[in-house]
Protein backbone atom coordinates (compact mmCIF):
# COMPACT_ATOMS: atom_id res chain seq x y z
CA UNK A 1 0.00 0.00 0.00
CA UNK A 2 1.52 3.72 -1.10
CA UNK A 3 1.84 5.90 1.58
CA UNK A 4 1.76 9.43 0.88
CA UNK A 5 4.60 11.26 0.66
CA UNK A 6 5.19 13.88 3.42
CA UNK A 7 5.92 17.73 2.36
CA UNK A 8 9.53 18.85 2.00
CA UNK A 9 8.51 22.16 3.72
CA UNK A 10 7.18 21.37 6.95
CA UNK A 11 4.73 23.19 8.59
CA UNK A 12 5.01 25.90 11.55
CA UNK A 13 4.86 23.63 14.93
CA UNK A 14 5.49 20.41 13.41
CA UNK A 15 7.92 18.06 14.74
CA UNK A 16 10.59 19.31 12.14
CA UNK A 17 11.57 22.83 12.33
CA UNK A 18 10.94 24.68 9.32
CA UNK A 19 13.66 25.38 6.88
CA UNK A 20 14.19 29.23 6.20
CA UNK A 21 15.27 29.74 2.71
CA UNK A 22 17.26 32.91 1.82
CA UNK A 23 18.35 34.22 -1.65
CA UNK A 24 21.25 36.87 -2.38
CA UNK A 25 21.32 37.94 -6.21
CA UNK A 26 24.59 39.95 -6.72
CA UNK A 27 27.08 41.22 -9.52
CA UNK A 28 31.05 40.69 -10.00
CA UNK A 29 32.43 42.74 -7.46
CA UNK A 30 29.79 43.17 -4.87
CA UNK A 31 30.76 40.34 -2.54
CA UNK A 32 27.97 38.08 -2.46
CA UNK A 33 29.93 35.06 -1.55
CA UNK A 34 31.01 37.13 0.84
CA UNK A 35 27.58 38.39 2.03
CA UNK A 36 26.48 34.82 1.78
CA UNK A 37 29.46 32.94 3.99
CA UNK A 38 28.38 35.62 6.71
CA UNK A 39 24.99 34.32 6.78
CA UNK A 40 25.49 31.60 6.87
CA UNK A 41 28.21 32.01 10.03
CA UNK A 42 25.47 33.77 11.83
CA UNK A 43 23.19 31.10 10.93
CA UNK A 44 25.59 28.23 13.03
CA UNK A 45 26.58 30.81 15.53
CA UNK A 46 23.16 30.51 16.79
CA UNK A 47 22.47 26.74 16.63
CA UNK A 48 21.36 26.25 13.44
CA UNK A 49 22.31 23.90 10.87
CA UNK A 50 22.90 25.96 6.84
CA UNK A 51 23.98 25.57 3.75
CA UNK A 52 25.23 27.92 0.95
CA UNK A 53 25.25 27.53 -2.62
CA UNK A 54 25.81 29.36 -5.50
CA UNK A 55 24.46 29.77 -9.39
CA UNK A 56 26.31 31.52 -11.29
CA UNK A 57 24.95 34.81 -13.63
CA UNK A 58 26.93 36.57 -15.99
CA UNK A 59 26.23 40.08 -14.05
CA UNK A 60 24.19 42.10 -16.23
CA UNK A 61 23.97 39.97 -19.39
CA UNK A 62 22.03 36.85 -17.80
CA UNK A 63 21.37 37.86 -14.49
CA UNK A 64 23.42 38.64 -11.31
CA UNK A 65 24.91 35.48 -9.76
CA UNK A 66 22.63 33.46 -7.28
CA UNK A 67 23.88 32.50 -3.63
CA UNK A 68 21.00 30.50 -1.96
CA UNK A 69 21.22 29.53 1.44
CA UNK A 70 18.95 27.48 3.58
CA UNK A 71 18.82 27.17 7.38
CA UNK A 72 17.03 25.24 9.93
CA UNK A 73 16.86 24.64 13.63
CA UNK A 74 19.53 22.55 14.80
CA UNK A 75 17.21 19.58 16.05
CA UNK A 76 20.03 16.57 15.77
CA UNK A 77 18.88 15.56 12.70
CA UNK A 78 20.03 16.85 9.86
CA UNK A 79 17.44 18.81 7.26
CA UNK A 80 17.00 18.09 3.55
CA UNK A 81 18.24 21.10 1.26
CA UNK A 82 17.27 22.34 -1.71
CA UNK A 83 20.50 23.54 -4.12
CA UNK A 84 18.68 26.47 -5.81
CA UNK A 85 15.59 28.73 -5.21
CA UNK A 86 12.41 27.48 -6.33
CA UNK A 87 9.40 30.20 -7.81
CA UNK A 88 7.35 31.05 -4.78
CA UNK A 89 9.31 29.39 -2.22
CA UNK A 90 11.68 32.10 -1.31
CA UNK A 91 11.20 33.25 2.86
CA UNK A 92 14.01 36.69 1.78
CA UNK A 93 15.69 37.96 -1.42
CA UNK A 94 18.61 40.31 -1.06
CA UNK A 95 19.55 42.23 -4.20
CA UNK A 96 22.51 44.24 -4.60
CA UNK A 97 21.17 46.90 -7.24
CA UNK A 98 17.32 47.41 -8.28
CA UNK A 99 16.86 45.96 -11.13
CA UNK A 100 17.99 42.73 -9.96
CA UNK A 101 15.29 42.80 -7.59
CA UNK A 102 13.31 43.27 -10.37
CA UNK A 103 14.50 40.37 -12.31
CA UNK A 104 13.80 38.44 -9.14
CA UNK A 105 10.12 39.30 -9.58
CA UNK A 106 10.21 37.92 -13.11
CA UNK A 107 11.46 34.98 -11.97
CA UNK A 108 8.60 34.01 -9.70
CA UNK A 109 11.39 34.24 -6.47
CA UNK A 110 9.14 37.07 -4.64
CA UNK A 111 5.49 36.85 -3.85
CA UNK A 112 3.15 39.06 -1.74
CA UNK A 113 1.85 36.44 0.90
CA UNK A 114 5.71 35.35 1.93
CA UNK A 115 8.99 37.22 0.99
CA UNK A 116 10.73 39.96 2.80
CA UNK A 117 12.32 41.66 -0.15
CA UNK A 118 15.54 43.76 0.28
CA UNK A 119 17.75 45.64 -2.25
CA UNK A 120 19.90 48.64 -2.66
CA UNK A 121 17.98 50.97 -4.55
CA UNK A 122 21.69 52.35 -6.36
CA UNK A 123 21.49 51.46 -9.84
CA UNK A 124 24.03 49.81 -12.36
CA UNK A 125 23.13 50.04 -16.51
CA UNK A 126 22.54 46.80 -17.74
CA UNK A 127 24.11 45.87 -21.16
CA UNK A 128 20.65 46.58 -22.86
CA UNK A 129 20.74 50.30 -21.43
CA UNK A 130 24.25 51.20 -22.31
CA UNK A 131 24.12 49.93 -26.05
CA UNK A 132 21.42 52.55 -26.29
CA UNK A 133 22.64 55.70 -28.25
CA UNK A 134 20.34 58.16 -26.02
CA UNK A 135 19.06 57.73 -22.86
CA UNK A 136 18.05 53.49 -22.63
CA UNK A 137 17.74 54.13 -18.66
CA UNK A 138 14.90 51.98 -17.66
CA UNK A 139 12.78 53.91 -14.99
CA UNK A 140 13.28 52.91 -11.53
CA UNK A 141 10.37 54.16 -10.37
CA UNK A 142 8.26 51.82 -11.78
CA UNK A 143 10.62 48.94 -10.63
CA UNK A 144 9.87 50.09 -6.79
CA UNK A 145 6.28 50.18 -7.42
CA UNK A 146 6.57 46.49 -8.77
CA UNK A 147 8.62 45.47 -5.91
CA UNK A 148 6.20 47.15 -3.10
CA UNK A 149 2.88 45.08 -4.71
CA UNK A 150 4.81 42.27 -5.17
CA UNK A 151 6.34 41.26 -2.05
CA UNK A 152 5.80 40.96 1.88
CA UNK A 153 7.92 43.47 2.76
CA UNK A 154 10.13 45.80 0.97
CA UNK A 155 13.05 47.70 2.40
CA UNK A 156 15.26 49.46 -0.17
CA UNK A 157 17.87 52.51 0.39
CA UNK A 158 21.20 52.75 -1.33
CA UNK A 159 23.40 50.39 0.30
CA UNK A 160 26.11 51.05 -2.39
CA UNK A 161 26.66 54.84 -1.19
CA UNK A 162 26.57 53.86 2.19
CA UNK A 163 29.36 51.67 1.86
CA UNK A 164 31.10 54.02 -0.31
CA UNK A 165 30.93 56.46 2.48
CA UNK A 166 32.75 53.60 4.53
CA UNK A 167 35.42 52.71 2.86
CA UNK A 168 33.63 49.17 2.47
CA UNK A 169 31.97 47.19 -0.17
CA UNK A 170 28.28 46.96 -0.57
CA UNK A 171 28.01 43.17 1.12
CA UNK A 172 28.54 44.79 4.79
CA UNK A 173 25.77 47.33 4.22
CA UNK A 174 23.26 44.42 2.96
CA UNK A 175 23.95 42.62 5.83
CA UNK A 176 23.57 45.23 7.79
CA UNK A 177 19.82 46.07 6.22
CA UNK A 178 19.02 42.39 6.83
CA UNK A 179 20.12 42.11 10.40
CA UNK A 180 17.64 45.73 11.23
CA UNK A 181 15.05 44.27 9.30
CA UNK A 182 14.73 41.40 12.05
CA UNK A 183 13.82 38.95 8.78
CA UNK A 184 16.12 36.13 10.53
CA UNK A 185 15.71 35.84 14.07
CA UNK A 186 19.52 36.56 15.93
CA UNK A 187 20.49 39.44 17.32
CA UNK A 188 23.01 42.45 16.35
CA UNK A 189 25.87 41.33 18.03
CA UNK A 190 25.75 37.62 15.81
CA UNK A 191 26.16 39.23 12.67
CA UNK A 192 28.81 41.86 14.01
CA UNK A 193 31.03 38.72 15.35
CA UNK A 194 30.49 37.62 11.77
CA UNK A 195 32.25 40.37 10.51
CA UNK A 196 35.11 40.64 12.71
CA UNK A 197 36.46 36.87 11.91
CA UNK A 198 37.11 38.24 8.57
CA UNK A 199 40.57 39.91 9.24
CA UNK A 200 40.53 42.51 6.51
CA UNK A 201 38.80 45.78 6.71
CA UNK A 202 36.85 44.92 9.59
CA UNK A 203 36.21 48.30 10.94
CA UNK A 204 34.90 49.61 7.61
CA UNK A 205 33.10 46.33 7.41
CA UNK A 206 31.52 47.18 10.82
CA UNK A 207 30.98 50.89 10.02
CA UNK A 208 29.05 50.35 6.56
CA UNK A 209 27.04 47.64 8.43
CA UNK A 210 26.08 49.70 11.18
CA UNK A 211 24.76 52.69 8.92
CA UNK A 212 22.44 49.97 7.16
CA UNK A 213 21.49 48.56 10.14
CA UNK A 214 19.76 52.05 11.46
CA UNK A 215 19.00 53.31 7.93
CA UNK A 216 16.78 50.04 8.03
CA UNK A 217 15.11 50.41 11.26
CA UNK A 218 14.25 53.86 10.35
CA UNK A 219 16.45 55.87 12.69
CA UNK A 220 18.76 57.82 9.65
CA UNK A 221 16.39 60.28 7.85
CA UNK A 222 16.09 60.10 4.17
CA UNK A 223 17.26 62.28 1.98
CA UNK A 224 15.57 65.48 1.85
CA UNK A 225 15.46 66.53 -2.36
CA UNK A 226 13.65 63.76 -4.48
CA UNK A 227 15.82 61.65 -6.89
CA UNK A 228 16.15 63.78 -10.15
CA UNK A 229 14.77 67.07 -8.75
CA UNK A 230 17.14 69.85 -9.94
CA UNK A 231 18.33 72.13 -7.36
CA UNK A 232 17.51 76.02 -6.94
CA UNK A 233 20.15 77.99 -7.73
CA UNK A 234 20.12 81.24 -5.47
CA UNK A 235 23.30 82.70 -6.69
CA UNK A 236 26.42 81.19 -8.23
CA UNK A 237 28.32 83.45 -7.01
CA UNK A 238 29.44 80.93 -3.67
CA UNK A 239 32.16 79.21 -5.33
CA UNK A 240 31.21 75.84 -2.97
CA UNK A 241 33.78 73.03 -3.90
CA UNK A 242 36.06 75.56 -6.30
CA UNK A 243 39.56 76.17 -5.56
CA UNK A 244 42.50 77.34 -6.99
CA UNK A 245 44.29 80.32 -7.22
CA UNK A 246 43.24 83.94 -6.13
CA UNK A 247 43.47 85.20 -10.10
CA UNK A 248 41.34 82.20 -11.57
CA UNK A 249 38.80 82.44 -8.87
CA UNK A 250 38.48 86.03 -9.46
CA UNK A 251 37.54 85.01 -13.11
CA UNK A 252 35.49 82.21 -11.98
CA UNK A 253 33.02 84.87 -10.11
CA UNK A 254 32.93 87.16 -12.68
CA UNK A 255 31.28 84.53 -15.28
CA UNK A 256 29.11 83.41 -12.40
CA UNK A 257 28.02 86.68 -11.69
CA UNK A 258 27.12 86.83 -15.02
CA UNK A 259 24.57 84.01 -14.45
CA UNK A 260 22.95 85.30 -11.96
CA UNK A 261 21.85 88.04 -14.07
CA UNK A 262 19.95 85.53 -16.06
CA UNK A 263 16.40 83.98 -15.48
CA UNK A 264 15.95 82.03 -12.70
CA UNK A 265 14.71 79.07 -14.63
CA UNK A 266 18.10 78.74 -16.97
CA UNK A 267 20.38 79.67 -13.71
CA UNK A 268 21.15 75.94 -12.86
CA UNK A 269 21.89 74.48 -16.29
CA UNK A 270 23.83 77.16 -17.38
CA UNK A 271 25.89 76.95 -13.77
CA UNK A 272 26.55 73.23 -14.53
CA UNK A 273 27.18 74.03 -18.00
CA UNK A 274 29.97 76.59 -17.13
CA UNK A 275 31.72 74.10 -14.66
CA UNK A 276 31.97 71.47 -17.54
CA UNK A 277 33.46 74.02 -19.68
CA UNK A 278 35.57 75.60 -17.75
CA UNK A 279 37.35 72.67 -16.30
CA UNK A 280 37.52 71.53 -19.87
CA UNK A 281 39.38 74.16 -20.96
CA UNK A 282 39.83 77.44 -18.76
CA UNK A 283 38.12 80.41 -17.78
CA UNK A 284 38.39 82.37 -20.90
CA UNK A 285 36.21 79.37 -23.02
CA UNK A 286 33.78 79.50 -20.00
CA UNK A 287 33.41 82.90 -21.43
CA UNK A 288 32.96 81.96 -25.50
CA UNK A 289 30.51 79.56 -23.65
CA UNK A 290 28.39 82.23 -21.55
CA UNK A 291 28.45 84.69 -24.86
CA UNK A 292 26.81 81.71 -27.09
CA UNK A 293 23.91 81.26 -24.35
CA UNK A 294 23.38 84.86 -24.29
CA UNK A 295 21.90 84.75 -27.48
CA UNK A 296 19.62 82.38 -26.77
CA UNK A 297 18.80 83.86 -23.25
CA UNK A 298 17.88 87.46 -25.42
CA UNK A 299 15.58 85.53 -27.98
CA UNK A 300 13.88 83.83 -25.01
CA UNK A 301 11.05 84.52 -23.01
CA UNK A 302 8.41 83.32 -20.29
CA UNK A 303 5.62 82.28 -22.46
CA UNK A 304 8.00 79.32 -23.50
CA UNK A 305 9.45 78.50 -19.56
CA UNK A 306 12.87 79.22 -20.98
CA UNK A 307 13.01 76.10 -22.93
CA UNK A 308 15.37 77.36 -25.51
CA UNK A 309 17.44 78.74 -23.38
CA UNK A 310 17.20 75.47 -20.86
CA UNK A 311 18.39 73.34 -24.44
CA UNK A 312 21.20 76.03 -25.70
CA UNK A 313 22.46 75.72 -22.11
CA UNK A 314 22.91 72.24 -22.08
CA UNK A 315 23.83 71.29 -25.21
CA UNK A 316 26.11 74.19 -25.81
CA UNK A 317 28.49 72.77 -23.03
CA UNK A 318 28.19 69.26 -24.54
CA UNK A 319 29.36 70.49 -27.62
CA UNK A 320 32.25 73.08 -26.63
CA UNK A 321 33.70 69.70 -24.61
CA UNK A 322 34.38 67.35 -27.37
CA UNK A 323 36.16 64.34 -26.92
CA UNK A 324 39.53 64.60 -28.45
CA UNK A 325 43.04 62.49 -27.52
CA UNK A 326 43.96 65.82 -25.71
CA UNK A 327 40.39 65.09 -23.35
CA UNK A 328 41.14 61.38 -22.72
CA UNK A 329 44.68 62.13 -21.77
CA UNK A 330 44.11 64.35 -19.36
CA UNK A 331 41.60 62.35 -17.64
CA UNK A 332 43.50 59.55 -17.35
CA UNK A 333 46.10 61.48 -15.66
CA UNK A 334 44.19 63.35 -12.85
CA UNK A 335 45.09 62.33 -9.20
CA UNK A 336 41.14 62.23 -8.92
CA UNK A 337 41.11 59.18 -11.07
CA UNK A 338 43.79 57.35 -9.54
CA UNK A 339 42.25 57.94 -6.31
CA UNK A 340 38.88 56.23 -8.03
CA UNK A 341 40.46 53.64 -9.56
CA UNK A 342 42.63 52.59 -5.79
CA UNK A 343 38.61 52.76 -4.12
CA UNK A 344 37.33 50.50 -6.87
CA UNK A 345 39.41 47.93 -6.95
CA UNK A 346 40.27 48.46 -2.63
CA UNK A 347 44.05 49.25 -3.11
CA UNK A 348 45.52 51.74 -0.48
CA UNK A 349 47.91 54.32 -0.56
CA UNK A 350 50.63 52.66 0.49
CA UNK A 351 50.13 49.51 -2.02
CA UNK A 352 51.34 49.83 -5.56
CA UNK A 353 48.82 50.00 -8.38
CA UNK A 354 49.89 48.96 -11.82
CA UNK A 355 47.39 50.68 -14.59
CA UNK A 356 47.58 49.93 -18.15
CA UNK A 357 46.03 52.32 -20.35
CA UNK A 358 44.78 51.51 -23.58
CA UNK A 359 44.62 53.60 -27.21
CA UNK A 360 43.94 53.08 -30.82
CA UNK A 361 44.72 56.37 -32.56
CA UNK A 362 43.92 56.67 -36.20
CA UNK A 363 45.09 59.08 -38.76
CA UNK A 364 42.19 61.15 -38.04
CA UNK A 365 43.19 61.91 -34.09
CA UNK A 366 46.50 62.21 -35.41
CA UNK A 367 45.83 65.43 -37.15
CA UNK A 368 43.46 66.62 -35.08
CA UNK A 369 45.89 67.49 -32.86
CA UNK A 370 48.18 69.18 -35.03
CA UNK A 371 48.03 72.76 -35.63
CA UNK A 372 44.83 73.66 -38.15
CA UNK A 373 47.36 74.26 -41.25
CA UNK A 374 49.40 71.34 -40.74
CA UNK A 375 46.57 69.17 -39.97
CA UNK A 376 44.66 69.93 -43.02
CA UNK A 377 47.57 69.66 -45.44
CA UNK A 378 48.09 66.10 -44.20
CA UNK A 379 44.78 65.35 -44.30
CA UNK A 380 44.53 67.03 -47.93
CA UNK A 381 47.36 64.29 -49.06
CA UNK A 382 45.96 60.89 -49.41
CA UNK A 383 49.25 59.04 -49.92
CA UNK A 384 50.91 60.81 -47.21
CA UNK A 385 47.93 60.33 -44.48
CA UNK A 386 47.43 56.59 -46.05
CA UNK A 387 51.79 56.28 -45.15
CA UNK A 388 51.12 58.36 -42.06
CA UNK A 389 48.27 56.04 -40.95
CA UNK A 390 50.04 52.55 -41.59
CA UNK A 391 52.46 53.73 -39.01
CA UNK A 392 50.14 55.37 -36.57
CA UNK A 393 46.73 53.18 -36.64
CA UNK A 394 47.55 49.93 -34.05
CA UNK A 395 46.70 49.36 -30.71
CA UNK A 396 48.81 50.37 -27.40
CA UNK A 397 48.74 49.20 -24.26
CA UNK A 398 50.52 52.60 -21.78
CA UNK A 399 51.45 51.77 -18.24
CA UNK A 400 50.46 54.93 -16.38
CA UNK A 401 52.10 53.57 -13.08
CA UNK A 402 55.51 54.08 -15.07
CA UNK A 403 57.09 57.57 -15.23
CA UNK A 404 57.81 56.82 -19.16
CA UNK A 405 53.92 56.13 -19.66
CA UNK A 406 52.63 58.64 -17.50
CA UNK A 407 54.62 61.43 -19.03
CA UNK A 408 54.01 60.43 -22.47
CA UNK A 409 49.57 60.83 -21.62
CA UNK A 410 50.98 63.80 -19.23
CA UNK A 411 52.35 65.72 -22.38
CA UNK A 412 49.41 65.00 -24.43
CA UNK A 413 47.18 66.19 -21.81
CA UNK A 414 49.02 69.36 -21.58
CA UNK A 415 48.13 70.32 -25.26
CA UNK A 416 45.18 71.58 -23.92
CA UNK A 417 46.63 75.49 -23.68
CA UNK A 418 47.29 75.02 -27.22
CA UNK A 419 44.09 73.34 -28.19
CA UNK A 420 42.14 76.67 -29.98
CA UNK A 421 44.88 76.24 -32.23
CA UNK A 422 44.41 72.64 -33.35
CA UNK A 423 42.57 71.22 -36.74
CA UNK A 424 39.88 69.36 -34.19
CA UNK A 425 38.98 72.81 -32.92
CA UNK A 426 38.23 74.62 -35.80
CA UNK A 427 36.30 71.35 -36.98
CA UNK A 428 34.63 71.64 -34.17
CA UNK A 429 33.81 75.14 -33.72
CA UNK A 430 32.96 75.34 -37.49
CA UNK A 431 30.44 72.57 -36.89
CA UNK A 432 29.07 73.98 -33.82
CA UNK A 433 28.06 77.51 -35.08
CA UNK A 434 26.67 76.11 -38.18
CA UNK A 435 24.30 74.21 -35.76
CA UNK A 436 23.55 77.16 -33.71
CA UNK A 437 22.61 79.83 -36.23
CA UNK A 438 20.12 77.06 -37.04
CA UNK A 439 18.52 76.41 -34.52
CA UNK A 440 18.58 80.10 -33.99
CA UNK A 441 17.54 81.57 -36.65
CA UNK A 442 13.96 79.42 -36.43
CA UNK A 443 13.21 80.89 -33.35
CA UNK A 444 10.81 83.63 -34.82
CA UNK A 445 8.82 81.35 -37.11
CA UNK A 446 8.67 78.30 -35.29
CA UNK A 447 10.01 78.09 -31.59
CA UNK A 448 9.32 74.27 -31.18
CA UNK A 449 11.39 73.73 -34.03
CA UNK A 450 14.47 75.59 -33.08
CA UNK A 451 14.17 73.64 -29.50
CA UNK A 452 14.82 70.51 -31.59
CA UNK A 453 17.56 71.39 -33.53
CA UNK A 454 18.96 72.21 -30.55
CA UNK A 455 18.23 69.04 -28.85
CA UNK A 456 19.49 67.17 -31.63
CA UNK A 457 22.70 67.93 -30.32
CA UNK A 458 22.42 64.60 -27.95
CA UNK A 459 23.20 62.42 -30.87
CA UNK A 460 26.64 63.52 -31.22
CA UNK A 461 28.90 62.07 -28.84
CA UNK A 462 31.38 59.58 -27.93
CA UNK A 463 35.12 59.61 -29.63
CA UNK A 464 36.47 57.77 -32.86
CA UNK A 465 34.86 55.88 -35.00
CA UNK A 466 31.69 56.38 -32.43
CA UNK A 467 31.67 59.76 -33.06
CA UNK A 468 31.84 59.99 -36.46
CA UNK A 469 28.65 57.47 -36.21
CA UNK A 470 27.25 59.54 -34.14
CA UNK A 471 27.65 62.70 -36.77
CA UNK A 472 26.36 60.82 -39.99
CA UNK A 473 23.01 60.12 -37.83
CA UNK A 474 22.84 64.20 -37.05
CA UNK A 475 23.10 65.02 -40.51
CA UNK A 476 21.04 62.87 -41.59
CA UNK A 477 18.29 63.85 -38.86
CA UNK A 478 18.57 67.50 -39.94
CA UNK A 479 18.66 66.79 -43.98
CA UNK A 480 14.76 66.59 -43.34
CA UNK A 481 14.13 70.26 -42.69
CA UNK A 482 13.83 71.57 -45.64
CA UNK A 483 10.86 69.20 -46.14
CA UNK A 484 9.72 69.82 -42.86
CA UNK A 485 10.07 73.65 -42.00
CA UNK A 486 6.90 74.83 -43.51
CA UNK A 487 4.73 72.32 -41.97
CA UNK A 488 2.92 72.94 -38.49
CA UNK A 489 4.08 69.43 -36.88
CA UNK A 490 8.04 70.07 -37.83
CA UNK A 491 8.99 69.97 -34.15
CA UNK A 492 7.04 66.37 -33.97
CA UNK A 493 8.71 65.42 -36.97
CA UNK A 494 12.44 66.35 -36.24
CA UNK A 495 11.27 64.86 -32.11
CA UNK A 496 10.55 61.16 -34.01
CA UNK A 497 13.79 60.93 -36.30
CA UNK A 498 15.84 62.30 -33.32
CA UNK A 499 14.30 59.34 -31.07
CA UNK A 500 14.53 56.61 -33.86
CA UNK A 501 18.50 57.66 -34.13
CA UNK A 502 19.02 57.33 -30.99
CA UNK A 503 16.65 53.73 -30.74
CA UNK A 504 18.56 51.80 -33.10
CA UNK A 505 22.93 51.79 -33.15
CA UNK A 506 22.51 50.57 -36.99
CA UNK A 507 20.38 53.35 -38.58
CA UNK A 508 17.67 51.41 -39.71
CA UNK A 509 14.33 52.89 -37.57
CA UNK A 510 16.18 56.28 -38.82
CA UNK A 511 15.91 55.32 -42.58
CA UNK A 512 12.26 54.20 -42.59
CA UNK A 513 11.58 57.38 -40.70
CA UNK A 514 13.48 59.50 -43.18
CA UNK A 515 11.40 57.67 -46.09
CA UNK A 516 8.04 58.58 -44.21
CA UNK A 517 9.27 62.06 -44.20
CA UNK A 518 10.10 62.10 -47.65
CA UNK A 519 6.23 60.69 -48.62
CA UNK A 520 5.23 63.71 -46.53
CA UNK A 521 3.23 66.95 -48.56
CA UNK A 522 3.84 70.50 -47.47
CA UNK A 523 0.49 70.44 -45.57
CA UNK A 524 0.57 69.31 -41.87
CA UNK A 525 -0.62 65.47 -41.47
CA UNK A 526 -4.30 65.51 -39.88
Amino acid sequence: MLEPVPSLRPKSGAADEPVIKLAVLAVGGQGGGVLADWITDVAERNGYVAQSTSVAGVAQRTGATIYYIEMARDTGRLPVFALSPSQGDVDILIAAELMEAGRAIIRGFVTPERTTLIASSHRIAAVSEKIEPGDGRASSSKVHATTEAASKRFIAFDMEKIAADNGSMISASLLGALAGSDALPFTRESYEQAIGTGGRGVKASLAAFGAAFDRARGVAAAPSSKPGEPAIVESTLDTGRVSGPQNLLQGWQAQAARIDLMPGAVRDMALRGLRKVVDYQDIAYGRDYLDRLDKAVALDGVDHVHALSIAAAKHLANAMCYDDMIRVADLKTRSTRDRRVRKEVGVNDDSVLQVTEYFHPRIEEFCGTLPAGLGSYVENRPKLAAFLDRRINRGRRIRTDSFAGFAALWFIGGLRRWRRGLLRHKVETEHLERWYTLALGYVPSDYALAVEILNCRRLIKGYSDTHVRAQSKFDRVLSALDLLKDRDDASDWIRRLREAALKDEKGDMLDGALKTVATLGSSPAS
